[in-house]
């Protein structure tokens, strides 16, 4: 005997396969068919400028002048990075530089 499936947001059981997701019909809510799918998606790789995977640790270069909003320091072409932490989001990178804490985008980034 297999339990109801239940509706992870609202509760009810009237659930209903659709494609690749459950679809709950009262409140329309939409989850994977199985947990595996969602578990893939968390996994974020975000690559540097030439197409290098970067993970927590590495050393990056700067491959382009950067301004830093809301202040006047500029962080030049050439400047290194060591021991990023890669993340999610628009700007995946958190780093220091000269003691100051940074967001990055990856795009600006070459691996050292």
């Amino acid at each position: 005997m297999t339990a109801a499936l239940t509706c992870p947001q609202c509760t009810l059981e009237n659930v209903y396969p659709d494609g690749a997701n459950h679809v709950c019909a009262d409140c329309g809510f939409e989850w994977p068919l199985h947990a595996a799918d969602a578990e893939e998606d968390d996994d974020v790789v975000v690559k540097d400028a030439n197409g290098n995977v970067l993970v927590d640790g590495d050393s990056v270069v700067l491959i382009k002048d950067l301004k830093v909003k809301g202040s006047s320091i500029v962080l030049k072409v050439g400047t290194k990075v060591k021991s990023i932490r890669v993340v999610g989001g628009d700007h995946d990178i958190d780093c220091k530089v000269d003691g100051v804490s940074f967001s990055l985008k990856s795009e600006f980034l070459r691996k050292a």
